[in-house]
């Protein structure tokens, strides 16, 4: 019987042949930290152990609140350069970088066939480009610290495939959506998610990110698009060490197959306050708005960043309504900057901000108030999730949320495209 793409990739860590359902012991070819890590560095000292298993293990990276809003994150911040230096952690990025999931793939970390763990859940991401990305909790990033291992339960594995080509105005993000509203928050609960399809195979590695970090949305312990020539023309010259293409054998097991016609989709939008409270733009359409938050880990690319630009030029945002425009990294940023976009974006009125994380998780940048609609390209909704849990999160598309900002209400982009 044929090996699943988490079996092999387990299997080789542990040194033997697993299956589903078995417990590991495997040491991580990378584990990523952001400001979490001051509070994982405590955990650590109270281990007792006086140096790191292996520092060039680590990447830090501080996102979710840089440059730091208050007293209490600068704090955060200081003992994190602090624990870095003292331990020569070599792959630190520091507040000017951008989001930690976005500066893993394009720093070249996350590489096919790679296990990568990270104290953040949407390390599901890494997935996008063929590896074994997870999320793990601070106290297990404590004792990979200390010892470099990690014990993992093999996961099983669903299979979504997504058939035919997606119409004009119809993105990656709706596609997640529509697979997230199908399957349920729960649906995947501690499984790997294999993407698939003519429809994926069409995507950029941009688009792959939207799906691998929103398995995390329906619950999997890792999300996976099979490496292609797309994949490998990407990670190529980023690659920071050599690779090796794992992928699922063709009889392979899996627990559940769903194949979703993407052809006739429209634009979709997650209501209030559930992920999978999924609608057509059409059934939501005119529901007025407040704010734009187009950013995140989950968009806020470059493919984003032009598809916004072009609905946004030579228009206004609604008077009453903020956009602010986080992009994913710096380099997005300064491509963005060199494409023209973030001029056509902040004389349509937007208000362009540093690369970090911004409001989604509700520490920084953009809290809405109460009673206000937040239209988000995040990965999340739920009641308190942008700080606030009198205020109401729907999450769309980049341009969904571009044709929004200009109406001033949940609008649909095709209009503008």
């Amino acid at each position: 019987m044929g090996k699943t793409f988490v079996e092999k990739v387990l299997g080789r860590k542990a040194g033997r042949a697993v299956t589903a359902g078995e417990i590991v012991e495997v040491v991580p070819d990378y584990a990523m930290s952001h400001d979490n890590t001051a509070a994982i560095a405590k955990t650590f000292a109270s281990i007792g152990v006086a140096r790191l298993y292996d520092p060039n293990l680590h990447v830090v990276i501080l996102d979710h609140a840089s440059p730091p809003p208050n007293e209490k994150f600068a704090e955060n911040h200081r003992e994190v350069r602090e624990f870095v230096k003292k331990h020569g952690i070599q792959n630190f990025y520091d507040v000017q970088r951008g989001v930690c999931h976005q500066v893993m793939v394009e720093e070249g970390f996350a590489l096919p066939g790679l296990l990568i763990v990270g104290s953040d859940s949407h390390s599901t991401t890494y997935g996008a480009v063929g590896a074994f990305g997870t999320g793990i909790g601070r106290s297990e990033m404590a004792v990979i610290m200390a010892t470099g291992r990690i014990w993992l339960r093999v996961p099983e594995t669903m299979r979504v495939v997504f058939r035919g080509t997606p119409p004009p105005g119809v993105s990656a993000k709706d596609i997640m959506l529509y697979a997230i509203g199908r399957i349920g928050v729960e649906g995947a609960n501690y499984m790997a998610v294999e993407f698939a399809g003519e429809a994926v195979e069409q995507m950029s590695v941009s688009s792959r990110m939207v799906l691998a970090n929103m398995a995390a949305e329906m619950g999997a312990k890792t999300g996976y698009v099979e490496p292609d020539e797309i994949t490998l023309e990407y990670v190529r010259p980023r690659a920071r060490r050599e690779f090796e293409v794992v992928k699922s054998d063709p009889d392979a097991t899996y627990v559940r197959v769903h194949e979703l016609d993407v052809s006739a989709l429209e634009p979709l939008v997650a209501c209030p306050h559930a992920v999978d409270n999924v609608k057509p733009v059409s059934e939501v359409a005119g529901t007025r708005i407040h704010q734009v938050f187009f950013g995140s880990c989950t968009n806020a690319r470059l493919e984003d960043f032009e598809v916004v630009a072009r609905i946004l030029k030579g228009r206004r945002v609604h008077p009453e309504v903020r956009m602010l425009v986080f992009p994913a990294s710096q380099q997005v940023y300064l491509d963005a900057l060199r494409a023209g976009y973030l001029e056509i974006l902040a004389e349509a009125g937007a208000v362009i901000l540093n690369a970090n994380c911004g409001p989604c998780m509700g520490s920084h940048q953009g809290i809405p108030a109460n009673g206000e609609v937040s239209l988000s390209t995040s990965n999340r909704n739920f009641r308190g999730r942008q700080g606030n849990r009198e205020a109401e999160i729907y999450l769309c598309s980049p341009a969904t949320a571009a044709a929004s900002a200009i109406r001033g209400v949940i609008s649909d982009p095709r209009e503008f495209l």
